[in-house]
């Protein structure tokens, strides 16, 4: 019996990015539906089981032999193949390519399966008629009928009823249903919930590009991660921009010519310990930069030289927002600038404050709040709790929240004041998966606004929400130290 075993198995999607299966058991004649949210992964997952990703670490054993992949994905190919051949111009007339009966044979020669196929999405009328004049939902139905008329062990479904109207849906879902009676083993991927066929006996939960929960549908359906997905979905189709950011906040703006930041020859040190050596950075309007290194390498120590909190910063070559350090300037002309949390904050945040006063402090760039909020400050603060869920805890104690709670209301401290430097010193440590996808998502809103840019530190690339354009590693050297070479990332 042909199946699918992987195990803690990772597959790889770009440079960037990796799908993460922690362990995942097909077999013959099963029907397995996948559901996530956006950038959740699906594709690759349904690339990664059609064989077409490179699993780059642990288990992966594919034992089925004909397997079959219908996606948007193949749909643009297609459609790019039939533009590039097009011959119009040499011909002096209108070439109508392949037509929908030639993309569809092109797996498999079965007229008379063809026509019962045809006639089961009502396409008889369109099998002769050139495959770049259909519809969208037209070519989804011809390339489902060219994957069902080779007859596959494994069919692999991404997406299919998006594009079909009402009808089509309804014949596909009674067609693969047969399909399953009859023991075709399936795979959908789907974005909504209300897709999930019946006669799925296998559900799995996609989040953040690793599969969360896998297994018998009962078993997945009675999950707490189901439930959260579910919400998260909802969510992410209403949330399409943060609160704003106060409207009676003043601050000094910065034209686009000005870098950021300038580090030149940086150097710290405790007594004989050299923290940073020879560092050089540069951080240019619109950059956004993820910062990596092994514990101990000096990242922690490099945001504080740009918190303006390390006391070393004055006998550098260092120029923050446009003002060279020691020139007179004031750590709040600093701070004006920056949004900064970090694991070694949220354990210092001692004072006695509620959630409310958390997120408000952030317009103050205070520890706690010592002045009376502006009636705008007060609104947007109660906007953040109801973002992060927790709508009924603004007067709960800090300290009586779970790690991760604390760690969400000091993110969205951060973000507040919607910064010009946002600094995120490992924001994703102690959060779950569904609440790591949210971070990445309120960063990337956040950024999209064009007034904030990001400085992201974090142990690996995966973390790192999509908005990143450029990194700066400490790599360890033979003399016991470490270089700093930076780099322009291509957009994943």
């Amino acid at each position: 019996m042909s199946a699918i075993r992987i195990k803690d198995a990772r597959f790889s999607i770009s440079e960037r990015h990796q799908l993460h299966i922690p362990e995942l058991s097909l077999a013959e004649g099963q029907c397995w539906a996948f559901v996530g949210a956006n950038g959740s992964g699906k594709t690759a997952l349904a690339r990664a089981l059609a064989g077409e990703l490179k699993c780059v670490q642990g288990e992966a054993d594919h034992e089925f032999a004909h397997v079959e992949w219908v996606s948007f994905e193949q749909l643009q190919q297609l459609a790019d193949r039939e533009r590039e051949e097009d011959e119009s111009d040499l011909l002096d007339a209108q070439d109508d390519g392949h037509s929908a009966r030639q993309i569809i044979q092109e797996g498999a020669r079965d007229h008379e399966r063809l026509e019962q196929l045809a006639a089961r999405f009502g396409i008889t009328s369109l099998l002769d008629r050139g495959f770049k004049y259909l519809s969208t939902g037209e070519t989804r139905k011809v390339l489902l009928c060219r994957a069902l008329l080779s007859q596959p062990e494994l069919l692999v479904l991404d997406e299919p009823f998006d594009g079909l109207d009402a009808n089509a849906h309804e014949g596909l879902m009674s067609l693969l249903a047969e399909l399953v009676a009859a023991g075709q083993t399936l795979v959908l991927i789907v974005n909504r919930f209300e897709e999930l066929p019946d006669f799925a006996s296998h559900l799995g939960i996609l989040v953040e590009c690793e599969l969360t929960q896998a297994g018998p549908r009962d078993d997945v359906s009675a999950s707490v991660e189901l439930q959260q997905l579910n919400h998260l979905v909802r969510l992410e189709a209403s949330t399409q921009a943060l609160p704003p950011a106060d409207p009676d906040a003043v601050r000094r703006e910065l034209d686009a010519g000005t870098p950021r930041i300038v580090m030149r020859d940086i150097r710290v040190s405790f007594g004989d310990k050299v923290i940073l050596d020879g560092l050089n950075w540069q951080v240019n309007s619109g950059e956004h930069w993820q910062i990596m290194g092994p514990n101990g390498a000096g990242k922690s120590t490099l945001l504080s030289l740009v918190t303006g909190d390390h006391p070393q910063g004055y006998s550098n070559d260092l120029t923050l927002f446009g003002r060279r350090r020691g020139s007179g300037e004031t750590i709040w002309d600093i701070k004006q600038h920056i949004g900064y949390v970090s694991t070694t904050m949220q354990q210092d945040y001692r004072v006695t404050a509620t959630p409310r006063a958390v997120i408000l402090s952030g317009f103050f760039d205070s520890i706690g709040v010592y002045q009376q909020p502006g009636d705008a400050q007060l609104k947007l603060a109660e906007q953040w709790l109801a973002l992060l869920g927790m709508e009924g805890l603004g007067n709960e104690p800090f300290r009586n929240l779970s790690y991760g709670q604390q760690r969400l209301l000091l993110i969205a401290r951060a973000m507040v004041k919607h910064p010009p430097i946002l600094i995120l010193d490992e924001p994703l440590q102690g959060l779950d998966t569904f609440n790591r996808h949210w971070v990445k998502r309120w960063i990337d809103l956040l950024v999209a606004e064009g007034g904030t840019q990001l400085l992201f530190v974090s142990h690996h690339q995966s973390d790192a929400p999509a908005c990143i354009s450029h990194r700066l590693s400490f790599v360890a050297n033979e003399e016991g130290g470490y270089r700093y070479p930076t780099e322009a990332l291509e957009k994943a």
